[in-house]
């Protein structure tokens, strides 16, 4: 027992994305009883067990799924009738992510967003594009991703916005961006930036404020041109600007949590 505390708590100083599985309720014969715990890492790899076999592989993928929405969750087994394990018990599973995956919303899927979806899932950010051309997915980099293959603002209806959540709009219009924009800034967020020139940025605020879509405070909230400054020209390196901001406004945001709860 004080093995798995202890590899929780070194789980959580770490900020490694995992869960911890336990096993909250147990009837009949099973392989593991109420009380048994694992930890499942963000590569399906576990520490524990709650018994082996099919149940484990079954909360193991449950788990790595929520540790990208950073909710928990509940779930109860029939062994023999869910699992076709012939042992015949039920089980109850609570799962709760540790150190969730920060969610990241790409929304334009083009060479700067491809781009950044494959750094920022090597930095640990749960990815998922939105972008309504067919033949853009084709491309086996766009493999493992979260993939919104239709209108933008029907993709904005299906995912769920919160404080985790990072925004990069990228798409290949100018109308597209500022129409995206204007939804989705008063979603919850943790960071929200725009493409664009600097003349664009500025006409985009006269706009706002004139017809009363934002007001200057959201819009100052707003990163736009988007991305750390530097002389980036290529896709891949604006990419790498794009993705050296979100990191600041992660780790900022890490340092800021991890102080209240020490000074709390």
């Amino acid at each position: 027992m004080e093995r798995i505390f202890a590899k929780t708590e070194e789980v959580i100083n770490n900020r490694q994305p995992a869960a911890l599985c336990i096993v909250i309720d147990s009837t009949g014969s099973t392989p593991r009883k109420t009380g048994a715990k694992m930890i499942v890492y963000a590569d399906s790899t576990i520490f524990g067990s709650i018994g082996g076999g099919s149940i484990e592989h079954e909360v193991a993928q449950m788990a790595v799924q929520l540790i990208g929405s950073g909710k928990p969750a509940k779930f109860t087994f029939n062994l023999d009738k869910d699992l076709n394990m012939h042992c015949g018990g039920t089980m109850e599973i609570y799962i709760e992510p540790l150190n969730p995956l920060n969610k990241l919303f790409i929304f334009g899927a083009g060479h700067i967003g491809k781009s950044l979806a494959g750094f920022a899932r090597e930095l640990e950010f749960s990815v998922t594009l939105f972008d309504p051309r067919e033949e853009i997915f084709r491309d086996q980099a766009f493999t493992g991703f979260n993939i919104i293959n239709k209108d933008y603002f029907q993709g904005i209806e299906e995912v769920v916005f919160d404080e985790n959540t990072f925004i990069v709009i990228v798409t290949p219009k100018h109308i597209y961006d500022e129409d995206i924009l204007a939804v989705v800034a008063r979603k919850p967020h943790a960071y929200i930036g725009m493409i664009g020139s600097g003349k664009k940025v500025a006409l985009l605020k006269k706009r706002f404020l004139e017809e009363d879509i934002l007001t200057p405070e959201e819009l100052e909230g707003i990163d736009m041109p988007i991305g750390i400054e530097f002389n980036a020209e290529t896709p891949q390196e604006i990419a790498i600007s794009i993705l050296a901001k979100l990191i600041d406004v992660r780790n900022t945001s890490d340092k800021k949590t991890n102080n209240t709860i020490k000074n709390g």
